[in-house]
């Protein structure tokens, strides 16, 4: 487990969080997964920090409306979202695409159908 730094493509929202990303992390098919590109990986709340751009974030929950998906206001990107895992306990699901110097090409991938669901 490592901590790792993320950000929007703009730069407003910036982010930390505790991530392994030795385990797979999760290419979805869903809708907005797959039109975004989302490749994910889910830690604990209690990992993650917020760092700058709180109010610069926008909020969409779609579906069941079970994740909190936040966007930044100027450049669209969602860097991560919040929800509860199938445990009950505070999750967020991290967006690994913004993550600060993460070799993408040397991650473990895991297709999810998010689809069907």
């Amino acid at each position: 487990m490592n901590t790792h730094v993320g950000r929007c493509q703009c730069g407003k929202v910036r982010y930390e969080a505790e991530i392994d990303l030795e385990k797979a992390v999760i290419d979805c098919n869903c809708s907005i997964c797959s039109k975004q590109g989302l490749m994910l990986t889910f830690i604990p709340a209690e990992s993650f920090t917020l760092i700058s751009g709180e109010g610069n974030l926008t909020e969409h929950k779609f579906n069941k409306e079970r994740i909190r998906h936040y966007f930044c206001k100027t450049c669209g990107v969602e860097s991560f979202g919040k929800g509860n895992g199938p445990n009950g306990n505070a999750m967020v699901a991290i967006n690994v695409r913004t993550l600060d110097n993460i070799e993408l090409s040397k991650l473990i991938v895991m297709p999810f159908d998010g689809k069907s669901l």
